[in-house]
């Protein structure tokens, strides 16, 4: 089992940036793909990003060119590096894991606001 907790969440203005972690409560050397999804006001959860054990990563079309997903394995850590922020990212944001029997993990999740 892995526990998931977020962190970096806030208000921010447009155009600011944000850059938020998911600390795993194990090595995340084997864990299959871990992503970020987010949930806006009134809206179904959806897919940010993903990264895979080998470091592959793949962004939703809204975010592609603003927001960047890392991992680093050694401090079992992923993390969503976000800059030119809208509106419309205002969202919380939660983090995944997928362990190697299929079984997906989720953190509690931590709130974007961006707003002016």
């Amino acid at each position: 089992q892995v526990q998931l907790v977020e962190s970096g969440g806030g208000l921010v203005q447009p155009g600011g940036s944000l850059r938020l972690s998911c600390v795993a409560s194990r090595s995340i050397f084997n864990i299959n793909d871990m992503a970020w999804h987010r949930q806006g006001p009134g809206k179904e959860r959806e897919l940010v990003a993903t990264i895979t054990s080998a470091g592959s990563t793949n962004y939703a079309d809204s975010v592609k060119g603003r927001f960047t997903i890392s991992r680093d394995n050694a401090k079992n850590t992923i993390y969503l590096q976000m800059n030119s922020l809208k509106s419309v990212d205002t969202a919380v944001y939660y983090c995944r894991a997928e362990s190697p029997l299929g079984i997906n993990y989720w953190g509690q999740g931590t709130q974007v606001t961006v707003s002016s």
